[in-house]
């Protein structure tokens, strides 16, 4: 069986609706990465579009870590929104930097936050699962897949790019470089293969996107 053909038995059993939110996600995903390459102010509208789409997908799937992530991107792209508001000349596009110690260390404090938080909502997923009830049902982490627990550990490195981003700190693509590759596979693994492709473009722009940052970072 081809791409095409895996591709299309995937999306067979998909309503239809849940298809064309899927494109309109990625689409507008891809359009944010875009305009962050380019450290245009854009990157976050089209940016929130594209995370309140994947908010609704990621629950329907399962993906809760995923969800979660969603949520904060929506807010956090409100946040840095009007930070590159405030830092910019036109309006439009920004200065980057390298990320401050001070960064560094509130960084790792989200990454651990969040690896706790993501957790404990995995350990309560049978209990969310039951429509908040008790009844039969056992707590716990036994019910997750290696894309779960991998889902756990990319949310943490997207909340990290996330909050360095808003900052302007170019150390974001690392993050983004490392967590987007990681989902490639969780990805096609769940069912979500234009999200999968989606990673893996994501990928090559944030390469693309750590390159273009570092060249202006040294030219100012």
């Amino acid at each position: 069986m081809n791409f095409l053909e895996t591709l299309t038995a995937q999306y067979s059993s998909y309503e239809t609706y849940l298809i064309y939110l899927e494109v309109f996600a990625v689409l507008f995903g891809l359009l944010s990465v875009f305009f962050s390459i380019k450290k245009n102010i854009w990157v976050y509208p089209t940016g929130i579009i594209s995370t309140i789409l994947f908010i609704y997908i990621m629950f329907v799937f399962g993906l809760l870590g995923d969800m979660l992530i969603n949520v904060y991107y929506t807010v956090m792209s409100i946040y840095g929104w009007i930070l590159w508001s405030k830092s910019s000349d036109d309006n439009i596009h920004v200065d980057v930097k390298k990320a401050s110690a001070r960064d560094w260390k509130i960084g790792s404090i989200l990454f651990v936050a969040s690896l706790f938080f993501v957790g404990t909502v995995y350990y309560y997923k049978p209990f969310i699962d039951n429509q908040f009830s008790m009844e039969n049902v056992k707590l716990g982490l036994y019910h997750l897949d290696w894309a779960n627990y991998t889902d756990i550990v990319t949310t943490s490195l997207f909340l990290v790019g996330m909050y360095f981003m808003a900052k302007r700190n170019i150390e974001n693509w690392i993050f983004w470089i490392v967590a987007d590759f990681i989902c490639i596979p969780m990805m096609f693994e769940k069912g979500l293969a234009l999200t999968g492709l989606q990673y893996l473009v994501f990928t090559a722009m944030a390469i693309i996107g750590y390159i273009a940052w570092k060249k202006s970072l040294a030219m100012d």
